[in-house]
């Protein structure tokens, strides 16, 4: 199938697309690599009057540290992120999980904003946000306000912009120290959507007491899920104290209303939930013990 018919735009900055949404409207939509629009808009799922492309916006792309924050363009290619030294050595989470997002050539073209502002909930980078606690710079023609993570995402394919907002830049605080970081999901195949998937940070004092954590679940439910249960038994524990199947048990306890379909029963997803949260917990305290 092919698209409804749309204006094109092109915007030459960041504050030229700000202020193109301002001026046209609900009708208008940003488009930078198009891994989940393009298609949307060629099944006609969705339709926009208007489409604004930011892909050649020298201001929304570039990786950036500055001092206890790693700050990420909104329009910079997930592969990018996946090869950027800055990355690995400030947030090794999100060079963790870019592999999975589908296949290299979606990574080539999908960007980390455009992952974060569609919100499948079945995706990696929104979890990474939420577990990190990162803040989300939005613009409009009003001026910048940050998001937190935790507030961003409040539904499936639904965040707490505004309509004539964009995402320009994700600011992830930077963790030091003894820490460690893991990743699970579970797909039918690479590439695919995860039925279910967890990350996992960790920081260890001297002693190897957990004094720092963070799980977050995705493909759950219709938003990333943080495990804040399971997170204030473990804080304060020594590792091993606590066994990463009870971590799993735990984490998905928090999860009020899981997905449910023909598919995949709620049942069965959870289960997956609790395996993938262990294995991230394992794969992080593994870390960050040998750190």
């Amino acid at each position: 199938m092919k698209p409804a018919p749309f204006q094109y735009h092109a915007a030459n900055s960041a504050a030229d697309a700000a202020q193109l949404l301002g001026d046209l409207g609900d009708d208008a939509k940003l488009i930078s690599g198009g891994q989940s629009l393009a298609p949307m808009l060629a099944m006609r799922l969705v339709r926009f009057d208007h489409l604004v492309d930011i892909s050649r916006v020298a201001d929304l792309r570039g990786i950036d540290r500055n001092n206890g924050t790693l700050i990420v363009q909104a329009a910079t290619p997930d592969v990018l992120v996946e090869r950027s030294d800055v990355v690995v050595a400030s947030v090794p989470l999100l060079t963790k999980v870019t592999p999975l997002i589908g296949h290299f050539q979606i990574r080539n073209r999908g960007t980390i904003g455009g992952s974060i502002a569609h919100a499948d909930p079945a995706a990696e980078y929104p979890a990474v946000a939420v577990a990190l606690g990162a803040q989300m710079e939005c613009l409009s023609v009003r001026g910048t306000r940050m998001i937190d993570a935790a507030d961003y995402f409040v539904g499936i394919w639904s965040t707490s912009m505004e309509s004539d907002e964009l995402l320009k830049a994700i600011h992830f605080p930077v963790w030091s120290g003894r820490v460690g970081f893991g990743v699970a999901e579970f797909a039918r195949r690479h590439g695919d959507f995860a039925i279910a998937g967890a990350v996992a940070a960790v920081e260890l004092d001297s002693g190897n007491v957990i004094s720092r954590c963070s799980i977050a679940m995705f493909g759950v439910s219709g938003q990333p899920e943080r495990a804040l249960s399971a997170e204030s038994h473990l804080l304060g524990s020594s590792v091993g104290e606590i066994s990463p199947e009870e971590v799993g048990r735990l984490a998905i306890a928090d999860v009020e209303s899981p997905s449910d379909d023909a598919n995949m029963p709620a049942t069965y997803r959870m289960s997956v939930a609790a395996s993938t949260v262990a294995t991230a917990w394992t794969n992080a305290l593994t870390e960050a013990h040998h750190g």
